[in-house]
């Protein structure tokens, strides 16, 4: 740990140049006398760190020198992918590794490169959970993980809609798509790789048995097609409704996939300036409880077995509301 926080140090002080014992003491979470401590066995081992007191003062390294020591260790390679992530990479316990790659993937740039890089890092920042969703840590994440970089066979129980069933998998790849996680797998003794969401996963054992990995499996090729063919499988009935402007504003923000109607194909019961969308739904119910949503904004113009659903779940919470009155 000490060691890895003395070469934190030169990779910082390499990368930003002068930096105060209090600013290394907050981004390390030690205290300054421990800086302090630590510039001096840095010193004492012959890394030319001077300092300069006084409110403009702190360390620096000796202009033209810098480390060779910046190479990256394979967990700090994993991290890389996530340093823009610090979510993610605290969820798979990266956190530190990803901080400690980016360090050194700053200190090995051209120091006209350095301060553009810091800016990229200070004004951009990814949120991978929807707005008014909670975060999904799953219980196992870190495991699988595991599994998935040392390519190690795991044991699961997992909940699906069939119920709880017990399998040995093959650890492919991980996906975060909107703030919950997912495991690409085969099943043992089986071809072809899987879906699995990881919060459905209570109880897990890793077999310690490594696995030979396909040499051409593509996860991010198999997530997109993975996508397709659930959308397709799942989205099995389209619904014809009509919006007002507000309405349409609202299907926009939502990002809800619509087709427009074409001109002249729409209907005569659909009010003035409003406009015709047909919108993919999974069955009538799930239909009846997205359109529920749009309120006096939205009309539905087929199929008459939605409109019926539609008409019923307004009856019945009329119904609820006289009878709460």
């Amino acid at each position: 740990m000490k060691a890895s926080r003395l070469l934190s140090i030169m990779m910082m002080l390499q990368a930003r140049g002068r930096l105060t014992a209090p600013a290394l003491a907050e981004a390390l979470e030690v205290s300054e006398r421990t800086i302090l401590r630590d510039i001096d066995q840095l010193s004492s081992a012959g890394v030319p760190i001077w300092g300069d007191r006084g409110r403009n003062g702190g360390f620096q390294l000796r202009e033209g020198w810098s480390s060779d020591l910046t190479g990256l260790t394979e967990h700090e390679a994993h991290a890389l992918f996530l340093a823009g992530l610090p979510g993610p990479a605290t969820e798979l316990g990266l956190d530190g590794m990803a901080a400690s790659a980016r360090l050194k993937m700053i200190a090995s740039l051209p120091p006209d490169s350095r301060e553009q890089a810091d800016r990229v890092a200070s004004r951009l920042h990814i949120d991978t959970v929807d707005w008014y969703r909670a975060q999904e840590t799953p219980s196992f994440l870190r495991e699988v993980a595991n599994a998935v970089w040392s390519q190690y066979r795991i044991e699961v129980t997992y909940e699906s809609w069939r119920g709880l069933s017990r399998r040995e998998l093959e650890p492919l790849g991980l996906v975060l798509k909107g703030g919950t996680w997912y495991l690409i797998a085969r099943v043992v003794g089986k071809h072809g790789a899987l879906t699995f969401r990881l919060a459905n996963i209570s109880e897990l054992k890793s077999s310690r048995l490594r696995f030979k990995r396909p040499a051409r499996f593509d996860l991010a090729k198999h997530w997109r097609d993975a996508i397709n063919r659930y959308e397709t499988d799942l989205y099995r009935l389209t619904a014809h409704i009509a919006v007002s402007p507000r309405g349409e504003n609202w299907l926009v923000n939502a990002r809800i996939k619509t087709a427009p109607v074409l001109q002249g194909a729409g209907s005569a019961e659909v009010p003035s300036g409003w406009k015709e969308f047909l919108m993919p739904i999974e069955s009538i119910e799930h239909g009846t409880r997205k359109l529920l949503e749009y309120g006096s904004n939205l009309k539905i113009v087929g199929p008459q077995e939605l409109k019926n659903k539609f008409m019923e779940e307004l009856s019945q919470l009329k119904a609820l509301y006289k009878k709460g009155a």
